[in-house]
């Protein structure tokens, strides 16, 4: 009995060591990479979030953000530093590969990471607050709202910004506008040097970055402390990171990197999909067959698919444009100006069309709040998109005034003027031979059977007549 006992409790223990192997070998952790390449906009906000989810939820040693991107929008830009902030897995920023960079918002981001790398050959900064886009001295705009990180060169004569408080500016008898941008700036920098804080990184290059758009290469920034490390690839970055204490969440984490196999996170389909229709470009042209198709399938009834096509591109023109911050009164402009032109079409009055154009470039001018790296309108979109609307106005409302001056062919107007054939008379009214019918008939001047008549005017299917040849039918009478 001992020895049965003795015996049970080794085959436990031996599967129990053997569980415990392929479970141990089953749980291997893993470094995940996810690249954002290109502008920084609301498909790079939703590719960090799901790539962080990812990491989160396998239980991931580290994600690498692998980064090499011009800037983008302020907004997409603050979702993603909040995202890094909260994540419980540590984030590698890498700028990477070699020839990249992580200007304007990338130079951010790679701030807020809790390893921030290079590889060789890669420079960031250019984290100067760009001015808003569009039409800025037009009354109304919303300025001060959201602004873009953009890769503006030349603002060295913005230094003194850090000494204006805002409100002070214009009371002082600086314009409006250099007032906004001052309280952007600032707001930029102390955003960037909480972060360097946070990271234990160099501030006041940071501050440098903004107000002067400093850029350094990967080995400056190594000396500048501005950055951890340099490595040429990711098997490197993870050997060099090995050993780090990194801040995560709140909770001090010694990374145990090296070594770790590297797994990509491709972008899904959905996310390939907003790169291309928060393009403002693209999400403008969108809204413009989405317009003209229901339009068509309206002047068309029963053609199905100019209406299918049309209500899906206008509902993904919408949906791109709500997730850029957009002038809402350049939409309506937009719009009204696509309105005007579609009743111009309709019933040419020369004025409308004008007013119609006028009214699209203006709302496209006005469209978006800001104008970033990959998010500005393209007046070579905007121009020929306003030709070709105002070319398709002047074209049907050509074919509309020739079919307007056309006579007639069918119902009561066409009867006018029509030849017609007494048959019989008697007092002021008899019956006539009209377009091969007998249609009962009146005239206010004397005619007889054999006569030839025009009609003049049909009411109650009652034809009104009068003489077409009045010197003939006098020499009869």
């Amino acid at each position: 009995m001992t020895f049965a006992r003795v015996a049970l409790l080794a085959a436990a223990f031996v599967v129990a060591a053997v569980l415990s192997l392929f479970s141990s070998a089953g749980s291997e952790r893993v470094a995940l990479s996810v690249a954002i390449d290109g502008a920084i906009g609301p498909a790079s906000s939703r590719q960090l979030k799901e790539a962080l989810d990812a990491a989160a939820r396998r239980d991931a040693a580290v994600l690498i953000l692998q980064l090499d991107t011009p800037g983008g929008l302020v907004t997409s830009m603050r979702e993603m530093i909040a995202d890094i902030l909260a994540s419980p897995v540590p984030v590698i920023g890498y700028v990477a590969p070699a020839g990249g960079h992580a200007a304007s918002a990338g130079t951010y981001i790679l701030y807020a990471t809790h390893v921030a790398a290079m590889a060789p050959g890669t420079n960031l900064g250019a984290a100067t607050p760009m001015e808003i886009g569009g039409m800025p001295s037009l009354p109304g705009g919303d300025k001060g709202d959201q602004k873009d990180v953009g890769d503006q060169k030349d603002v060295g004569d913005q230094k003194d910004v850090g000494d204006q408080k805002g409100g002070g500016d214009q009371a002082g008898g600086r314009p409006a506008g250099d007032a906004m941008m001052a309280k952007v700036t600032n707001d930029a920098v102390a955003l960037i040097r909480s972060l360097a804080e946070l990271r234990g990184r160099n501030g006041d290059w940071g501050e440098k970055a903004v107000r002067e758009a400093a850029s350094l290469s990967a080995n400056a920034a190594l000396q500048e402390h501005v950055i951890d490390l340099v490595a040429r690839d990711t098997t490197e970055l993870l050997q060099l990171a090995d050993g780090r204490t990194v801040d995560v969440a709140g909770k001090k984490v010694v990374l145990a990197t090296k070594g770790l196999p590297v797994e990509t996170l491709e972008p899904g389909w959905f996310i390939q999909l907003l790169s291309v229709i928060t393009d403002p470009n693209t999400a403008v042209i969108l809204m413009l067959v989405g317009v003209y198709g229901i339009v068509f399938e309206f002047t068309s009834p029963g053609a199905v698919a100019p209406g299918v096509i049309g209500t899906t591109c206008l509902v993904l023109g919408l949906y791109a444009l709500d997730l850029l911050p957009i002038n809402y009164t350049g939409l309506a402009l937009m719009l009204l100006g696509v309105v005007f032109l579609i009743i111009e079409a309709f019933n040419p009055t020369v004025v409308l069309g004008l007013g119609g154009v006028a009214a699209f470039l203006f709302g496209a001018a006005m469209l978006l709040r800001v104008e970033g790296p990959g998010f500005a309108l393209s007046w070579a979109v905007i121009g020929p998109a306003a030709a070709l609307t105002l070319g398709l106005a002047l074209l049907s409302g050509t074919y509309l005034w020739a079919a307007r001056r056309k006579p007639p062919r069918v119902g009561g107007e066409a009867m006018r003027g029509q030849p017609a054939e007494i048959l019989d008379w008697q007092g002021g009214e008899g019956h006539v031979l009209a377009l091969g019918e007998r249609w009962r008939a009146r005239a206010d001047e004397p005619v007889a059977a054999g006569d030839s008549v025009e009609v003049t005017e049909i009411a109650d299917l009652v034809l009104t007549v009068r003489r077409r040849d009045a010197g003939r039918n006098g020499a009869r009478q």
